[in-house]
């Protein structure tokens, strides 16, 4: 039986990964006292009277046995919640994958190489700092009020690996947080301006759990623009009592689009604009990512891409950082090998992840390679 610790730590994660936030303070209070079979007027005195039973049972725990019901894809209470978190870190365990008889790995119970998906997890050994100066630049940047960073790389870079570990770093610090995926929309959400910004106030609102009020806020008297800046104003940053991280992922997609992209990104620079005299639009802290320089017919000018905000460019890694991925992987290559490697593929994140996961299983040597 895992212990309370161990359970704690990859329940974290696995909310974190369905929903872009840690567990909060109280959340953990109810599971460690549910840990130890304690009632909810029990858990409660442990709180010195900051809460009551009441309050723990009806409104945060009925919500956070739902939340995990869905995190841990099956239902979950309060008397079965130890059992399926077990389940989850076992299987987590028991991914380890068949080698060959002469692999370079010798005991796979001991250490196992992580598949090079996309994102890196946070709690992965495999994820390599560019530099902790840009890390800690951008964990600093997102703490000050109507920041804006915008991320740039080509695809398959560690864009949207740095971007989860600035919103993990802003969820431990109490903020919300939202991560939007251009990706994740059909060409219909794109047929107009006012469709678009419909969707995103609407998105929004969904993943912070409040209510929809777009028909008693959009208005015939307003413009596109306007409505949403009412919405966000008004519905979203006045109803939440932190600040607020929006992280817009894969916005390329958007510059396919003249009218709305001219519109949308405007529309952002200038609320990062209004930070600098408004209150309100302090909370608001911005985080764009993007793959290209080709911005189509879009006035930079009048955008997040142009002067503004802080610019974290993602280069290959380099001959020490490359080095370093080797050492992870248990590989015992010496200079000449790791010139050898990277002069295949330079310093590209994944492919060297890649070639550096299939080597350490032995599947292939370096020569072969």
């Amino acid at each position: 039986m895992i212990n309370f610790e161990e359970g704690i730590r990859i329940l974290d994660t696995a909310v974190f990964q369905k929903i872009n936030r840690y567990l909060t303070d109280v959340e953990r209070i109810i599971l460690e006292g549910s840990w130890q079979g304690l009632t909810y007027e029990e858990i409660a005195d442990t709180t010195n009277n900051r809460y009551t039973a009441e309050h723990l049972r009806q409104f945060v725990g009925f919500n956070l046995w739902r939340l995990l019901s869905e995190v841990l894809e099956e239902k979950v209470s309060k008397t079965n919640f130890i059992g399926a978190v077990e389940r989850l870190y076992y299987r987590h365990q028991n991914i380890t994958p068949a080698v060959n008889q002469d692999r370079a790995i010798t005991d796979t119970n001991e250490f196992a190489p992580e598949c090079p998906d996309d994102p890196v997890p946070l709690n992965s050994l495999f994820y390599i700092e560019r530099s902790p100066i840009k890390e800690r630049l951008c964990y600093t940047t997102i703490l000050q009020p109507g920041s804006l960073i915008r991320i740039k790389a080509p695809h398959k870079m560690g864009k949207t690996s740095l971007l989860n570990r600035i919103i993990a770093h802003s969820s431990q610090q109490g903020y919300r947080t939202v991560r939007i995926n251009f990706r994740q929309l059909e060409a219909a959400d794109f047929s107009s301006l006012d469709k678009f910004l419909r969707w995103f106030c609407d998105c929004v609102s969904l993943k912070l759990r409040l209510p929809s009020l777009l028909n008693e806020t959009w208005t015939e008297y307003r413009n596109s623009i306007g409505n949403c800046t009412v919405y966000f104003e008004d519905n979203i940053l006045d109803q939440i009592n932190n600040n607020l991280v929006l992280a817009l992922d894969e916005v390329d997609i958007v510059f396919r689009y003249h009218e709305i992209s001219q519109c949308f990104f405007a529309m952002l620079r200038t609320w990062h604009e209004e930070a600098k005299t408004l209150e309100i639009w302090e909370k608001l802290r911005l985080i764009v990512v993007h793959s290209t320089e080709d911005y189509g017919s879009l006035d930079i000018n009048r955008s997040p891409f142009d002067n503004v905000g802080l610019v974290i460019p993602l280069p290959e890694f380099t001959l020490e950082q490359v080095k370093n991925l080797i050492q992870h992987h248990k590989l015992n290559y010496n200079e000449t090998q790791v010139q050898q490697l990277m002069s295949l593929i330079g310093g590209h994140p994944y492919l060297i992840r890649l070639a550096l996961y299939h080597l350490a299983f032995g599947e292939n040597t370096l020569d072969n390679f």
